[in-house]
């Protein structure tokens, strides 16, 4: 997987009535708030490869087997839980102070592990850097929203989840070279929004807004489609264990089979994350047919997985993860388009920002899922064609209970 974050979409979309006024352009501005989309991502992925190695050093430590991958995942379990809410935060403190703040803020706490010695209290500060990256993710895609507007807006949205692919794959490698120095040595890399910071300071400008008309107390009264939303959410939330299964879960099964070195399994990863961003850019020419693509794309992931638990060898086994993280790349626009189609346009802030809870709550359990299950089938291979199993069951479920796509309310 490439451990890309999902589009992130504002939590709150101005609309007419109380719309930014345009901010002066500047060349700079895309690139800063690109760049800055980055580092939920590298707190996402950077320690992938080095998780073997601190599992080692942590073998003492009771529930060690559970914490470790934990402290990869859990920032996952503070974005989920601040999704639906980081917009109020970011419209009371204002975007440009507090992106700016937040990325200050991350490097201190995204390096605190280099000077931790508990377990426990680098899985604290892994939670706490969660929260930065909530902050950083809500504040660059509003900031998108309001320097942009239409096709420019999408080209833009689009392409910072296409960077946050790329990244992803460029960080996978990084943390396995800079991990041959030691599991402590990548936690360094998240100095860099210090560089970032300044940047933003004098790149960035404060959008300029007019006064509402009461447009949104005007829509205050109007009933959220809950019912509407908790299939896809649950699909979701499946979804999500799916897509990071590669990433979280690949360094330990290439340990397994005797890879050791954190280069090898840095590069392994990061070419399984290629085919998510192939999977990414094959999803923008089949879009009109995502209600149809899924179980398709499912079908995909599971032949991905069923490789991987068949496999006895590297070659094998990356093979698989390719597989799966084409079906991937795929995936997560698939069921974000799904989504999106259900909800009004007055519902869409609230509705993504519950699909983007499902989705991170997904991701942070990914690996407890799998331990609990590896426990029970006698080991992560198993485990991981097990779940190979239950997408190929889900695919078929959806194949032959899927509506027509004249039943979707029209978005």
């Amino acid at each position: 997987m490439t451990v890309s974050s999902p589009p992130a979409v504002a939590p709150a979309v101005p609309t007419a009535s109380a719309a930014p006024a345009a901010p002066p352009a500047s060349r700079f501005q895309a690139p800063v708030l690109m760049a800055g989309s980055c580092l939920p991502i590298l707190g996402a992925v950077l320690i992938a490869p080095v998780l073997p190695k601190m599992q080692d050093h942590f073998a003492s430590t009771a529930g060690a087997d559970a914490l470790v991958p934990m402290a990869l995942t859990i920032p996952a379990l503070a974005l989920a839980l601040l999704a639906p809410f980081a917009g109020m935060l970011v419209d009371r403190l204002g975007r440009k102070r507090l992106l700016v703040g937040a990325s200050l803020v991350y490097a201190p706490i995204g390096t605190a592990p280099l000077w931790l010695d508990s377990l426990g209290s680098i899985v604290a500060a892994r939670a706490l850097l969660g929260v930065v990256e909530a902050v950083i993710m809500t504040c660059c895609t509003t900031l998108i929203g309001d320097y942009y507007d239409g096709k420019q807006r999408e080209r833009y949205l689009a392409l910072q989840a296409v960077c946050s692919a790329l990244s992803a794959t460029a960080f996978f490698a990084v943390g396995g070279a800079i991990g041959s120095a030691g599991w402590r040595a990548p936690f360094w890399a998240y100095a860099v929004s210090l560089l970032l910071a300044p940047l933003m300071a004098a790149v960035l400008v404060v959008p300029r807004r007019t006064e509402p008309q009461g447009a949104e107390a005007a829509e205050a009264g109007r009933p959220f489609p809950w019912r509407r939303l908790a299939a896809p959410c649950a699909l979701t939330f499946f979804g999500a264990v799916v897509f990071y299964t590669v990433p979280v879960e690949m360094s330990y099964l290439l340990d397994d089979i005797g890879v050791k070195a954190t280069a090898t399994i840095g590069i392994a990863s990061a070419t399984a994350s290629v085919a998510t961003v192939i999977g990414a850019f094959t999803f923008t020419r089949l879009a009109d047919r995502a209600e149809r693509l899924l179980p398709a794309v499912l079908t995909l992931c599971a032949a991905g997985f069923t490789v991987m638990w068949l496999a006895d060898g590297t070659v094998l086994l990356v093979v698989g993860a390719v597989v799966n993280c084409l079906g991937g790349g795929m995936l997560l626009p698939t069921l974000l388009t799904r989504a999106m189609a259900l909800l009004d346009f007055a519902d869409r802030g609230r509705g993504t920002g519950l699909w983007n809870a499902a989705f991170f709550f997904g991701e942070f359990v990914c690996p407890l899922i799998l331990l609990g299950v590896s426990h029970a089938v006698g080991g992560l291979a198993g485990a991981v064609g097990l779940l190979g199993a239950a997408t190929l069951v889900l695919a078929a479920v959806l194949r032959f209970t899927r509506r027509p796509a004249a039943a979707l309310p029209s978005a």
